[in-house]
């Protein structure tokens, strides 16, 4: 069969962003309200305007609720009341992650408190989303659930360890996640991306001091504009995608070659 435009609707499918009120999670989540989704928004930032705003701009339902994905009983209830407004969900952008404000140095300088809550919001966040998010996508027979990963986790980055480390983990629960749930019509993917100069990054003269050699390593030789990965998350939570899961679709420029 071969895949059409429609393959790449979302229209009336229901769809959850964390970290979704400012940077890239809301750069994705009006990407998928523009496709046709029902959006809801999690962040433990006030995310109020920007669910208004999309509301306006795509005419759809799209709010915001509080939700701090390393504590089990907010995301217990933030997926309780989507699947409960909504009607269900069929979409899940596990998009949470300390990144901009982390702090970069010698791995033997940092603290077990720092490394735990970097693994807890990056990696225990998704799997406590995942846990809540895929009983509605079962019963609808239909999920995707998009995990944002990063170059760094192939390559490796010096002063970073937590950060790799936690996208390292995201690798390996996107293919076990995947093989558990194929049978259920849920699919299971890592988006990986580059260094992309999204409002966070621009705004942070350490990270941005990386843009010069990110960009030296790339097979186009430019920055990463926040529009870049749209194309490939839109693809990955559509029809389009149906028989692809457990895989990592790298949209950095060509940096990474796997």
């Amino acid at each position: 069969m071969t895949a059409t435009t429609s393959d790449r609707s979302l229209e009336g499918r229901r769809a959850i962003v964390t970290g979704g009120a400012k940077s890239m999670g809301l750069h994705f989540a009006r990407a998928l309200a523009g496709a046709g989704a029902k959006v809801a928004l999690g962040d433990v930032v006030d995310g109020e305007a920007a669910a208004a705003d999309i509301t306006t701009q795509s005419g759809l339902d799209c709010f915001y609720k509080h939700l701090d994905v390393s504590d089990e009983r907010s995301a217990e209830s933030f997926c309780t009341e989507v699947a409960e407004r909504f009607g269900g969900i069929d979409i899940l952008v596990n998009n949470p992650a300390i990144f901009a404000s982390a702090r970069l140095g010698p791995f033997a300088d940092g603290t077990a408190d720092e490394w735990n809550r970097m693994l807890a919001v990056n990696v225990t966040g998704s799997f406590l989303m995942a846990k809540y998010a895929v009983p509605a996508m079962s019963e609808g027979g239909f999920g995707r659930i998009v995990n944002i990963g990063s170059g760094t986790a192939h390559k490796g980055m010096p002063n970073m360890v937590a950060y790799v480390s936690s996208k390292a983990a995201l690798l390996g629960f996107t293919r076990s996640l995947a093989r558990e749930l194929g049978d259920k019509g849920i699919t299971v993917n890592t988006l990986g991306l580059g260094l992309i100069e999204s409002d966070s990054i621009k705004d942070d003269e350490v990270h941005m001091s990386f843009t010069e050699r990110v960009v030296a390593s790339r097979s186009i030789h430019r920055s990463g504009h926040p529009d870049d990965p749209v194309g490939a998350l839109l693809y990955l939570s559509s029809d389009a995608s149906a028989f692809m899961t457990g895989q990592t679709l790298m949209v950095d420029g060509g940096s990474v070659n796997l």
